[in-house]
């Protein structure tokens, strides 16, 4: 990876999947304005759905039809993040959103789980210096994180898979398992997808 500055803005390279210097001015205030938005949401109370929901709608890239967030809610940036629709999230997901985090339907994300897409230089001289990169990470449909599951920079986990409380997960998980572990590891199949 070259960590070095080129014509692009820290904001372009983000974007791009580049590596980036986390401390940017331009990069902070993107984070600072979305961490005011989450810090309003997370102020509201089940009662007041239609606040929330716009809310959700300035704070996420998008959020499908019927989906809750419990909150406290934590995000770097939030617009990098979808969420499909008759989605349930429980209280405490850290959601750092520097690359995309793409949220199927019917996704059910237990408490206190960290969906993690940043990334540091393994090198002390760019990791001093402030160098960052990113990369995202896809939950399918059906899927189920739970309580205290880290989905690391990358990952993938395919549809109506199940992961076990407190498992990381390091590498892509494919559809139609049970997943569980640090390292998390398929430990059985589940029925496929069509027959459910």
């Amino acid at each position: 990876m070259t960590y070095t500055r080129d014509e692009r803005s820290m904001h372009e390279r983000l974007l791009a999947g580049d590596p980036y210097i986390a401390d940017d001015p331009v990069l902070e205030e993107l984070s600072l304005a979305a961490r005011d938005l989450a810090a309003a949401y997370n102020a509201t109370s089940d009662r007041q759905r239609p606040m929330r929901r716009r809310l959700l709608e300035q704070l996420l890239g998008s959020v499908g039809e019927d989906t809750q967030i419990r909150t406290p809610l934590h995000v770097d940036y939030g617009s990098h993040i979808t969420i499909g629709s008759h989605c349930f999230v429980n209280v405490g997901l850290m959601a750092l959103d520097v690359a995309p985090i793409t949220i199927g339907d019917h996704v059910q994300i237990g408490p206190n789980v960290q969906l993690l897409t940043p990334t540091h230089p393994l090198e002390a001289g760019p990791r001093r210096d402030g160098w960052e990169s990113a990369e995202p990470i896809t939950l399918g449909d059906n899927v189920w994180l739970g309580g205290g599951v880290i989905v690391c920079p990358g990952v993938t986990i395919g549809a109506n898979t199940v992961v076990g409380a407190g498992s990381v997960v390091t590498k892509d998980l494919p559809a139609d398992v049970v997943a569980v572990g640090n390292p998390a590891r398929v430990i059985k199949p589940l029925p496929p997808s069509d027959a459910a």
